[in-house]
């Protein structure tokens, strides 16, 4: 069986109070933002995913430093409303995060299941466009778009669809502005920034 490989890690504060996400098997899921400091200070707002039961000591959320750890996962939005593809992190684990700084790290393992784009920016600093599809178990996968820089983008805009990617990197959001039928609408992405390609990336 392929090893499963979906790892994140955040450190941040909330900015939000929880939200009913959805409910499975009996269990209530909540959904609220985080906001995760770059070197840069700007923050990515990033949504976890908790139980009632991880949330229950820790209320009220909004301003509390907290820990989560967990996976990157893939929800196709079909309302019509928003972004297409939703990515949040579900957390395995949620606990109070101190003083110590913010962070945001993941490691995944998937296979390519479009081919990459390789772009150019203005400034000719190369780009590359990837969607992972993540393996979950009982069959099930996670659809995560990444996009990598520089030499790390040379390297995977060189990839085919089905090629092995392992990568070391962080969770961003990204505003944009998307044309309507009612006119601009301002928007968030979400998406893998890659650090680092792994060893057993293959190509």
């Amino acid at each position: 069986m392929e090893e499963i490989r979906n790892f994140v890690q955040l450190r941040g504060t909330a900015a939000g109070a929880p939200q009913l996400s959805h409910e499975n098997h009996g269990q209530q899921f909540y959904r609220f933002p985080l906001s995760v400091r770059r070197l840069s200070g700007q923050a990515d707002i990033l949504y976890v995913i908790a139980t009632a039961g991880q949330l229950q000591d820790l209320l009220p959320l909004e301003g509390r430093r907290l820990a989560a750890e967990g996976q990157l996962r893939s929800f196709n939005n079909k309302s019509g409303q928003g972004s297409r593809l939703v990515i949040s992190v579900f957390a395995r684990s949620l606990a109070p995060a101190g003083e110590a700084e913010d962070l945001n790290s993941i490691e995944l393992r998937g296979v390519l299941c479009k081919p990459p784009v390789l772009r150019r920016t203005p400034l000719g600093r190369c780009i590359s466009d990837m969607m992972l599809a993540v393996n979950r178990r009982y069959g099930r996968a996670d659809y995560l778009p990444c996009i990598a820089w520089g030499q790390v983008a040379m390297i995977t805009g060189r990839m085919e669809v089905g090629d092995t990617l392992a990568l070391e990197g962080r969770v961003q959001s990204r505003v944009y502005t998307k044309a309507t039928e009612d006119g601009p609408q301002e928007r968030t992405a979400y998406e893998v920034s890659v650090m680092h390609l792994l060893d057993e990336t293959e190509g």
